[in-house]
């Protein structure tokens, strides 16, 4: 990582009035993600007959998750909007299927399967939890069909039905622990919402401190929506009484109750510095920038970010949506993935789900957050960055890669899984492969 010095950020407005806490639900951390398609279930056909191509979008518009996933989709409807006005894709113009997964992971699956069968759309673009995720994946296995995924999530899966453009751990887990090894100290306290996501996350990041001389002086979690935090505020100044790190994967309202009672407990980010990896700019804004000024997070695209691309796709967001609204990681991931599925289609030259696969490997994007292309391992190479939010609620980058990191699913700190690597251009090799 390199050191950014600080300097005067583009700022491209205030947050949007009445934003949530983003919450990654949990799933089953066993994956079927290198299974084949079940025996007597033909591929799905996809449908572009005429001047259309139908694309599916999957994300919860009512329930828990409404507010967090409406914003990804305002960010992929912007991009098909985009697309259509440039001729469409293969001249042809994108027709969106849009359908409520309701913050229900049953509901998603019902609902992937209706876009499949039902309606024969090319492609779904859809999901945020890795509940709804999981939900979904043998769903596309058994049919053969193709989703897109724009969360960055916990890894230790890749399935060739599944393109993830969110970060892998190696893209935001292990370079947040590389960068608050050398800058903020060497004891961690791993505090997490209890599921998959921050306990597959806390793993991670155990195995990972071992090998670099770091230690985990404790580690504790709370039931999703649980705001009781006093106790888990006490363990953190008995196990570091001088200070120490905080590694933050809490989602929902416990971050709201974490950050004020941290504050009230005289527990600043100069003694006890809070790395984060589910806290966004609308997040800062929901649980107030006085309680989190000074504390970081790590992403791979913040709206402080200085290029042209990413101006330009700043302007447009606040001009299709309102000059008040705000960018975040997952809105980026979720509009750079509708463009690269229509480059591999392009390139395919048919939306056959087989052909834009093999299509979509080396697909090349000038994303807002910099330079992306899609590997045989169905993720992105992207850069990483480490911010430390601001008084007005953004996030000044103190630090960056000095290019794309190249993604690998399956951790290599932890045991069970190292060694292991994905690559389904080579049908020898599929979702997990031990490397030689």
């Amino acid at each position: 990582m390199t050191r950014i010095n600080r300097r005067k950020f583009l700022v491209y407005g205030s947050t949007a009035v009445g934003t949530s806490i983003l919450l990654k639900a949990c799933g089953n951390p066993d994956t079927a993600a290198d299974a084949p398609a079940a025996d007597g279930d033909a591929p799905a056909v996809a449908s572009s007959d005429g001047d259309t191509i139908k694309v599916g979008i999957l994300h919860s518009l009512s329930g828990t998750m409404a507010i967090s996933e409406t914003t990804v989709v305002d960010a992929e409807e912007l991009a098909i909007k985009e697309i259509n006005e440039a001729g469409g894709v293969l001249g042809k113009q994108i027709v969106a299927v849009k359908e409520d997964g309701a913050s229900d992971w049953d509901t998603f699956a019902e609902k992937a399967e209706k876009l499949i069968d039902q309606d024969q759309v090319s492609v779904v673009f859809g999901c945020w939890t890795s509940a709804s995720r999981k939900k979904v994946l043998p769903v596309f296995e058994a049919k053969d069909h193709m989703l897109w995924y724009p969360v960055q999530y916990e890894g230790q899966e890749c399935s060739k039905n599944i393109f993830y453009t969110g970060a892998a751990p190696n893209q935001q887990i292990e370079p947040a622990v590389d960068w608050l090894l050398e800058n903020k100290g060497k004891d961690f306290f791993l505090v997490g919402s209890d599921y998959v996501f921050p306990r597959t996350a806390n793993t991670i990041i155990k195995e990972q401190l071992k090998a670099k001389g770091g230690t985990t002086v404790g580690e504790d979690y709370l039931p999703l929506g649980n705001t009781e935090v006093t106790p888990i505020i006490t363990k953190i100044k008995a196990a570091l009484p001088d200070g120490g790190v905080i590694f933050n994967s809490l989602n929902g309202d416990s971050n709201v109750a974490f950050f004020k009672q941290l504050k009230g407990a005289g527990m600043g980010p100069d003694k006890y510095p809070v790395m984060s990896v589910s806290i966004a700019e609308e997040e800062v804004r929901t649980i107030g920038p006085d309680f989190l000024k000074g504390h970081y997070a790590a992403w791979n695209y913040f709206q402080t970010v200085e290029s042209p691309a990413n101006e330009t796709w700043v302007s447009s967001f606040k001009a299709e949506y309102g000059d008040e609204r705000v960018t975040n990681d997952p809105m980026e991931a979720a509009y750079i993935m509708v463009y690269l599925w229509k480059q591999a289609v392009e390139k395919a030259g048919t939306t056959d789900i087989a052909a834009v696969r093999e299509a979509a490997y080396g697909q090349v994007f000038e994303a807002p957050g910099g330079t992306v292309t899609m590997n045989p391992n169905h993720h992105i190479s992207k850069t990483v960055r480490i911010g430390e939010i601001r008084e007005d609620g953004l996030f000044d980058i103190v630090s960056a890669t000095d290019g794309p990191v190249d993604p690998i699913p399956w951790n290599q700190f932890v045991p069970d899984t190292k060694g292991f690597a994905c690559d389904w251009s080579d049908p020898a090799k599929g979702g997990k492969y031990k490397e030689a």
